[in-house]
């Protein structure tokens, strides 16, 4: 995934010259390095001084440049002051990406396991927040975020290599996509959950309608609202902690405009902790397993 985003922007810096990447030490794990190979120029690695980052990108960004700030999700944070009272108060058009978000740092343990990052960003006004899912939607979000104007937070996983969006379904900020159907109940999900959620719903016997939420903020409140009212149940899927990420964000549209019970599956309000990703996401109900007799779960609750 991160190899993808860095071929994106070193494509994108082929034509948009007013392109610059900035990054806290780690161009490499970010993929920010195929950038610099081909743009030097364009290219600053400023140490591990993410707070001195965001604010050389506000200067660039008010020069009319536009800079991606590459570095990992958790040390992104770090700097959240700054983004916070310059990048989203004053709407400086700066693209933030967030790698090794969730538990995908896995064996380096709960420092380097960004759960509440979603959370952080969105709560900021004017950012846009956005966590694709597989390797088209990562090219077609890198693209679309650099083309938009404002702040932008996108968050990318570590070393997954997925592919589950059909070609039609191009990425746009603001949109959500349907990927699977049915008529039981309704799963909100993205990043490399909706990988999960779709492997779960393949194994059980009862409609999941698939839903996938590439962008957190702004939310695609008329797709949302109108699968939750063709299931009347309702659960979403996040790499994240349950508290502030997606499943928030969907139970606050719905409380607004079709209250229903909203089923948050994801961190419950923990830090991570070392060990191999996939036991990680065992642990914490992530597998496509546990995923399904979760919502197996609910239906039958339902039923009875």
């Amino acid at each position: 995934m991160r190899a993808i985003f860095g071929e994106a922007l070193s494509s994108l810096g082929e034509a948009n010259y007013n392109l610059m990447v900035l990054t806290a030490d780690v161009a490499k794990p970010t993929g920010v390095y195929k950038f610099a190979e081909a743009h030097p120029s364009r290219f600053f690695n400023v140490g591990i001084s993410e707070q001195d980052m965001i604010g050389i990108a506000s200067g660039l960004a008010l020069s009319g440049s536009v800079p991606v700030v590459a570095v990992f999700a958790p040390f992104l944070m770090r700097a959240w002051e700054q983004v916070r009272s310059t990048v989203a108060r004053a709407n400086l058009n700066v693209k933030m990406v967030g790698t090794h978000a969730g538990l995908s740092a896995s064996d380096e343990g709960g420092s380097h396991q960004s759960l509440e990052d979603v959370a952080l960003m969105r709560v900021l006004p004017n950012m846009t927040v956005v966590v694709p899912g597989d390797r088209q939607e990562i090219a077609e979000a890198t693209r679309a975020i650099v083309a938009m104007r404002g702040p932008v937070y996108m968050r990318l996983g570590r070393d997954e290599s997925l592919s589950f969006l059909e070609g039609e379904q191009v990425f746009r900020i603001g949109r959500a996509v349907t990927v699977a159907d049915g008529s039981d109940i309704t799963v909100f999900s993205n990043g490399s959950m909706t990988a999960e959620v779709l492997a779960a719903a393949e194994s059980l016997d009862i409609g999941v309608k698939v839903v996938h939420v590439p962008t957190v903020k702004p939310l695609d409140s008329g797709a949302i609202v109108s699968a939750a009212r063709e299931t009347g149940l309702v659960a979403c899927v996040e790499e994240h902690s349950v508290i502030g990420g997606l499943g928030s964000a969907v139970a606050e549209l719905l409380s607004g405009e079709y209250p229903v019970p909203v089923k948050r599956i994801g961190v419950n309000d923990t830090y991570g902790e070392s060990g191999p990703q996939r036991e990680l996401l065992r642990k914490h109900g992530l597998v496509a397993e546990s995923i399904g007799e979760t919502l197996k779960r609910i239906v039958r609750g339902k039923a009875a």
